[in-house]
Order: C-alpha cells, then sequence, then structure tokens
C-alpha cells in the first residue's frame, strides 16, 4: 500500500524542463522552499512539509530535476549550475515572495549557490542543512556512489522498507517504507554526476558569500559536515551561525526530529 502524501502536486516549465512540486499551506502565507538530498524525491520530506505548513508557511518541495516526477537532463547538465538555475526558475514559476529557503544535503549546496547566484540581497532566511564540504582538495564524499547505486539497483528492482532499515536503523518505520516506494524514481546518471559534483565543485567559494539571515545546522556526528570542516567554515564566513544537533548523523531530520526542530526554530517560527 502507498503512503499517503498531505502535498498537493502542481507542474510547472522552467530552465527548459518540467518541475514538478509538492505545495503545503494555505495560499498567500509565507513562502518556504524546501530542496531535497541527492536520492530523496519531493515526498520524502513530507512530515516536514506538514509541520512548517503548522508554523504558518506556504511550503514548496520540488522533485529536484532527475528526481520524482521531475523530467531528467541531459548527461552534463546536474551542476551546480543547472540545479541553481531551476531554483531561480521554480521561484518565478511558482510567483513566490521572497521564500525563506531551506535546503538538505545536496539541497543546502543548491540553496547556497541560488542566494550566491540569483537571490536578491534582502533575502529571507537561508538554512543550510549539513551540506557537503567534499571537494577539490578536501577529500571524498563520505557515501561512494557504489553505495548510493547499491540502493538504487534495490529500489528499482523492487526494495522493502526492511531492506532499506540497513542503511537508516533509526528511521521511523513510514519513512522507511517511503523511501523504499520513491528511490527508484532517481535516476541514475542524476546521482553518479550529482556524486561526482560533491568531490569536484567546492562548497567554500560559495560559504563565503552567504549573507544573513542565514544558517548552517550540521549533525553532531555527521561525517559529512564533521568538526574539522565545521571550524574550516566558522573561520570562511564568521557571520553565520553554524548549530549542531547532538545525536543526529547526516540525516539530521529522520535521525533527531526534536533536535532539528529546536534548531531551526529561531529562524524559521512564525
Amino acid at each position: 500500500m502507498a503512503v499517503e502524501i498531505s502535498g498537493q502536486g502542481v507542474t510547472v516549465e522552467g530552465n527548459g524542463l518540467r518541475h514538478h512540486v509538492l505545495q503545503y499551506g494555505e495560499p498567500g502565507a509565507p513562502d518556504l522552499l524546501v530542496i531535497p538530498g541527492i536520492t530523496s524525491p519531493a515526498a520524502t520530506a513530507d512530515f516536514l512539509a506538514v509541520l512548517f505548513a503548522d508554523w504558518g508557511y506556504r511550503v514548496h518541495v520540488p522533485d529536484v530535476r532527475g528526481r520524482g516526477h521531475s523530467d531528467r537532463a541531459p548527461a552534463g547538465h546536474y551542476r551546480l549550475t543547472d540545479y541553481a538555475g531551476d531554483v531561480a526558475a521554480l521561484v518565478d514559476a511558482l510567483g513566490l515572495r521572497r521564500p525563506a529557503i531551506l535546503g538538505h544535503s545536496m539541497g543546502a549546496r543548491i540553496a547556497a549557490a541560488y542566494a550566491v547566484t540569483h537571490g536578491p540581497a534582502d533575502h529571507a532566511p537561508l538554512l543550510l542543512v549539513d551540506p557537503p564540504t567534499s571537494g577539490p582538495d578536501r577529500g571524498p564524499y563520505p557515501t561512494t556512489r557504489e553505495q548510493f547505486l547499491i540502493q538504487l539497483h534495490e529500489a528499482q528492482r523492487g526494495t522493502t522498507a526492511d531492506e532499506v532499515r540497513r542503511f537508516y536503523p533509526h528511521w521511523p518505520e513510514r519513512e522507511l517504507a517511503l523511501r523504499a516506494e520513491v528511490l527508484a524514481t532517481c535516476d541514475e546518471t542524476a546521482v553518479v554526476e550529482t556524486h561526482t559534483g560533491f568531490e569536484a565543485e567546492d562548497f567554500f567559494p560559495l560559504w563565503r558569500k552567504v549573507t544573513a539571515p542565514a544558517v548552517l545546522i550540521r549533525g553532531g556526528v555527521s561525517p559529512v559536515v564533521p568538526e574539522a570542516a565545521a571550524e574550516d567554515l566558522r573561520r570562511a564566513n564568521p557571520g553565520i551561525d553554524i548549530v549542531t544537533v547532538p545525536d543526529a548523523g547526516h540525516m539530521i531530520p529522520w535521525d533527531n526530529l526534536p533536535g532539528f526542530l529546536d534548531a531551526v526554530r529561531p529562524y524559521l517560527h512564525r
């Protein structure tokens, strides 16, 4: 049985592709754009979007290009510039009014790239959740391409919540079942090229240009933003808050939802 999703789907065109977006909350409320990670279609953020809508936001969660019900892009078009261009197109096509933006993992990199290259100077809060700090001269991304592909290929042949639990042993049953259901919608080229970007595209030049109001939220035991990388981030942009969520790895909202909400509340709660 399919996991029930609360969001209402819409499709818009922009940056040469059709983009599917789940929407939550009341039209006319302040806009919040949530950008998911490398193998996370929009549906996987449903549990968060419902909470943010309860906080008084009109929440928009896109299927990032190559995931979910959005178009696949040609090979070679899964770079940060492509993703940031998609966000700019979505903001325009959806008529978003100075949206707050929250991105997780890949989505955090995309959010930073959009804010620096397309966003207004007087932007609303920008929340970057555990962005990959890997890159040239900074070591590899801690999850290998092969590990991503193992999960993707299992999903393509038909996986289960129990099988997914091998990778995410502390997740709620609903989120395991939902990931098992939607992971197969991720295009392999999108995953492989994005993973390559984690190691070829440097996050730090973008990070240095991020301006307040903004926060970087990291998991206390995340291998993606370890303490040494957090110190580098502090030195590179001391004007931006860095908040650590205890008892959480890279998948912070799934690992420690109360801690995650405590971290974002000062920046988003209305």
